[in-house]
């Protein structure tokens, strides 16, 4: 058994030929853009059974397309991780085994497993979902050698090429129809500059990598099923040893995208402030929203081993956050400005009196804050407009006074009101308990953002363009921006 915390899904699973102390997981993410909740699932994931097992975890960089990849992508992922609490036994780079892979290329075309082919990217695909055999299939070694070494050098011949693992073109699964092993890319690369020219595919590293590195369990997400065939394909063509994968399912929740190509359209387009927008789905960005990093974990713990691919709404993960921070953050009182209401209390303090009071009533790690008595507050249009004259109401952290007067305009709508303190006066008297501010100079004016959903369409299918799809926009706040975390409960 892993001996792990159960947290609401079922996590008494037992990875297979798991044993105590030499579990090996590993995330590999690429540094293509910044961690998003899917992310941060496949990390907490290989973190967890790494210390069920008292194994080791390795963040391996999954660098292989220069094309997409930065160093500020890599340097986010890290300080994510960091956030995530997960720390890495071992950080490696795939890029730290492109000699060794360009090795096992040639070794494979040597051994007639992969071919060098020149057919046209669409013509390729096409052909590859057609089930037709390319004419360079049955190429001698010789000629593939010569095309590889035209690949490594980047030259302009070599363009034009492809290597390929010679699978099964007439496989029911397309993922064996002889997948590219290989292909060129003259971008400069963010570790390695411009030492290569011929990158592996992720499909050809990754089975590679994980076995020369000690792996021992490959976590993936369900969606990869018709994948895994072709993984143990890759080594058993390579003949490195052989690693067991876990499957559990992606994370997708309504009205969110989580591709990284359009999110970066939304980052590229100015609509979002960049990619710790309190909106997207990037763990910069949920965190800034308000979400504990506790409940974020707790969430994902709890979807256990479930490998059902469904749509969820953000309320659960919204409803274990409140949990969270609802009994320890520090209470602040603020008034709609722009419709505020005066009251002046007649044997209010003058001058005024400064109190400190908790932050917190019951808690008191939050800390204590000053608030200032004086002889006209602000009060809430909400609650000035519910009182009558001669009621007494109680003044939240202060007391009780009496209405004494209430101003009206020509369209009766409750403009000041005039009170008396009553002090001696029972809170629990009182219909009507409303907070207030004191009217001083220093008050500090903000803008309370309620944040909508970046696209009004619930479930985001894999060919919708964003650009053609209704957004929700709203622009960055003045002066003072709190975002209003969501609490879980629908809205009506």
């Amino acid at each position: 058994s892993t001996g792990g915390k159960k947290t609401g899904g079922s996590f008494e699973v037992e990875l297979k030929d798991a044993k105590m102390g030499e579990v090996v997981t590993r995330f590999p993410p690429e540094p293509s853009g910044y961690l998003h909740i899917g992310h941060a699932k496949a990390a907490l994931l290989n973190d967890y059974f790494a210390k069920a097992y008292k194994g080791k975890l390795i963040v391996r960089f999954d660098d292989t397309n220069p094309s997409k990849e930065k160093d500020e992508f890599e340097q986010s992922i890290i300080e994510d991780l960091k956030t995530l609490g997960i720390t890495a036994d071992q950080v490696t780079h795939t890029s730290d085994w492109f000699d060794d892979l360009q090795k096992m290329g040639r070794k494979l075309i040597d051994e007639g497993k992969m071919y060098v082919d020149d057919t046209p990217v669409d013509q390729m695909r096409k052909e590859r979902m057609d089930g037709i055999v390319s004419a360079r299939r049955d190429a001698s070694i010789e000629n593939n050698v010569e095309l590889w070494q035209e690949m490594l050098k980047g030259s302009e011949r070599g363009l034009e090429c492809a290597a390929r693992f010679k699978m099964d073109m007439k496989h029911n699964n397309k993922a064996l129809r002889d997948p590219v092993a290989f292909r060129c890319n003259l971008t400069p690369h963010h570790q390695t500059g411009t030492k290569y020219k011929c990158y592996p595919t992720y499909d050809c590293a990754c089975p590679f990598v994980d076995a020369v590195e000690g792996v021992t369990h490959a976590l993936r997400t369900s969606e990869y099923a018709d994948r895994d065939a072709q993984f143990k394909w890759v080594q058993e063509l390579m003949g490195v040893r052989k690693v067991h994968i876990w499957e559990y399912s992606r994370m997708n929740f309504v009205n969110t995208v989580l591709s990284k190509r359009k999110l970066q359209w939304f980052v590229d387009q100015g609509f979002v402030e960049g990619w710790n927008d309190p909106r997207f789905p990037t763990v910069q960005g949920i965190i800034r929203r308000g979400m504990q990093v506790e409940a974020l974990r707790e969430f994902i713990l709890s979807q256990g081993a479930s490998k059902n691919l469904n749509f969820m709404e953000w309320d659960k993960i919204w409803t274990i956050n409140k949990k969270l921070i609802d009994p320890v953050c520090a209470r602040h009182t603020a008034v709609l400005a722009a419709t505020k209401v005066p009251l002046v209390l007649s044997n209010g303090p003058e001058p005024p009196t400064v109190v400190i009071i908790p932050r917190h009533k019951k808690y008191p790690d939050a800390g204590k804050k000053a608030t200032t008595m004086t002889k006209t507050l602000w009060l809430d249009a909400a609650d000035a407009e519910v009182v009558s004259e001669g009621e007494e109401v109680t003044l939240m952290d202060w007391g009780n006074c009496f209405i004494r007067g209430i101003e009206r305009n020509s369209a009766g709508t409750v403009t000041a009101l005039t009170g008396e303190l009553h002090l001696e006066g029972l809170v629990k008297n009182t219909k009507l308990k409303t907070t207030w501010l004191p009217q001083i100079e220093d008050l500090v004016e903000m803008t309370l953002v309620d944040l909508g959903h970046l696209v009004t369409k619930k479930k985001l299918e894999e060919d919708d363009d964003i650009a053609d799809l209704d957004s929700v926009y709203m622009g960055p706040g003045r002066p003072m921006v709190l975002f209003n975390i969501p609490d879980g409960r629908e809205k009506k």
